[in-house]
């Protein structure tokens, strides 16, 4: 460790330790802190946001990080140590540039709009959700102003803040590729939809028996109950405080079957990333996945290429069957995995099939984009999001909180998000193509032997944290840059077999 790194490490001890201390509030306020602790929690929360800032944007900061970026400097300092700098400097341009002031008070307002959210989806009452959402996206796009450069649009920034390496461009062209292949595929099995019967998921399920099983689920794919937890939550999510606290919740729907299961997949998904992250990583700037393309390739891939695979259910749907004799007893492996798989368009995101699912995600980046044109304003949003609904999936919201209110993100002010769900499509299936190249990958999923795959992830991908970018990785692991032609023919081969196309 050079000495002006070293210099430098107090000042970011102390802000990891602030940032812990704020993430704790959020799970807390997400599972179980009561609906009026949020005006007050807010107060506490804007000061640790406060804080966190000070540790970071001072003088002193700012002199070691000028020093540290020198050539000298840099000869000094290991990859990880370099890895962090670069970090830092991305987190000191956001920073310095939003008045503390402002700072402050939008980390106080999305504590707030949290609750508010929670308690609009909960009445299906867009109008009381609305006046927050607006002052989040007024905040937003002060805050993208501050830092877009000449060029560039506002948005641009705030996808940035997610994934370095995904902008407007690369997107369009990705999603534009996606509509050309993906809605022609949708249309013709649209016609065959009645083919596969899934009423027996619509049936009651006790939500104990789903909660024991939906654990048994998370353990079986190598979640550490030792270094984690699972809670509920109106919207399942993964938080970790470091690689040995990494926490996510579910949902459970008494007549959804599936809802949880591919929740908890999903988000363990999440929490092996977290969780495989080397020790010497964990609580700094670095100790995090390296983009959220990245992190949701990780749990997109165990939650539909693994999660909805025959080889994957084979060793373990006899368990499913026992936990519900009187609903799956009757109900074939093949059964089951043609209702998991089964293509039909719906309203809600995170219960879509996997071939609609991108569509979703369409639908909210050109949405997003719209709000930071200027093209829309808050009150005309839920008729946007009904429009392009219908447009592009053929259905409309017959209320607010299967509509526009169905996701949490904007709540906390995360425009920019949602793009990264499917770059992580694409990106798990480029992954999985690999991983079927250096093992039997069905052999092992058949034997229910999930360790192979989970070592490949953590010593390709997890254990480097954030030190490396999403294109790097992709480079290190595959051999290629994005390729979004895997997705695509993953999806056009498993579809047009299921549906005999």
């Amino acid at each position: 460790m050079s000495k002006t790194f070293e210099k430098l490490q107090p000042f970011l001890d102390k802000a990891m330790a602030i940032e812990t201390a704020r993430s704790l509030f959020e799970w807390d306020d997400q599972t179980m802190a009561p609906f009026e602790a949020a005006d007050y929690t807010s107060k506490v929360v804007g000061i640790l946001s406060d804080e966190y800032m000070k540790c970071l944007i001072n003088d002193d900061v700012r002199r070691l990080l000028k020093k540290l970026k020198e050539d000298k400097e840099q000869e000094e300092l290991t990859d990880k140590e370099k890895a962090i700098i670069k970090k830092l400097d991305k987190i000191y341009e956001q920073l310095e540039s939003i008045p503390p002031e402002e700072f402050k008070a939008f980390n106080e307002l999305t504590i707030v709009a949290g609750r508010a959210w929670n308690k609009a989806k909960k009445d299906n009452n867009y109008e009381y959700f609305a006046p927050y959402l607006k002052k989040i996206i007024e905040y937003k796009k002060k805050f993208a102003g501050y830092r877009v450069k000449k060029g560039q649009k506002p948005y641009e920034v705030l996808l940035g803040d997610f994934d370095e390496c995904f902008g407007i461009k690369e997107l369009d062209i990705f999603f534009d590729k996606i509509k050309k292949e993906i809605i022609p595929l949708l249309k013709q099995i649209s016609k065959k939809s009645d083919d596969i019967d899934k009423s027996y998921n619509f049936l009651t399920y006790d939500v104990e028996k789903q909660k024991k099983f939906c654990k048994y689920l998370s353990g079986y794919l190598g979640f550490d109950f030792n270094k984690g937890v699972i809670a509920e939550s109106a919207h399942p999510f993964t938080l970790n405080l470091h690689n040995h606290d990494v926490r996510i919740t579910n949902h459970f729907k008494e007549n959804n079957l599936e809802s949880a299961i591919f929740s908890v997949i999903h988000e363990t998904g999440h929490a092996l990333y977290e969780m495989n992250i080397d020790d010497s990583l964990t609580q700094t700037l670095v100790g995090t996945g390296t983009s959220m393309g990245m992190h949701e390739s990780q749990s997109r891939l165990f939650e539909n290429i693994i999660g909805r695979s025959e080889e994957f259910w084979t060793p373990i749907y006899s368990k499913l069957v026992e936990t519900y004799p009187e609903n799956m007893k009757n109900i074939s492996l093949e059964q089951f995995i043609k209702g998991i798989n089964k293509s039909e368009p719906g309203l809600i995101r995170t219960e879509a099939d996997e071939l609609s699912y991108p569509l979703h995600i369409i639908i909210r980046y050109e949405i997003e984009k719209a709000i930071f044109s200027g093209e829309v304003d808050v009150d005309n949003l839920p008729d946007l999001w009904n429009r392009k609904y219908q447009e592009y999936l053929g259905l409309t919201p017959t209320n607010d909180s299967e509509g526009i209110l169905q996701d949490i993100h904007w709540s906390f002010g995360e425009f920019g998000y949602f793009p990264s769900y499917a770059i992580g499509s694409a990106i798990s299936s480029q992954l999985y193509a690999k991983i079927k190249d250096v093992m039997p990958v069905n052999d092992y999923l058949k034997e229910g032997n999930i360790t192979p795959i989970r070592e490949f992830l953590r010593d390709n991908i997890h254990k480097y944290g954030a030190t490396k970018n999403t294109t790097q990785l992709l480079k290190d692991v595959t051999g290629e840059d994005f390729n979004a032609d895997y997705y695509v023919e993953y999806l056009k081969d498993k579809f047009e077999k299921l549906y005999g196309l």
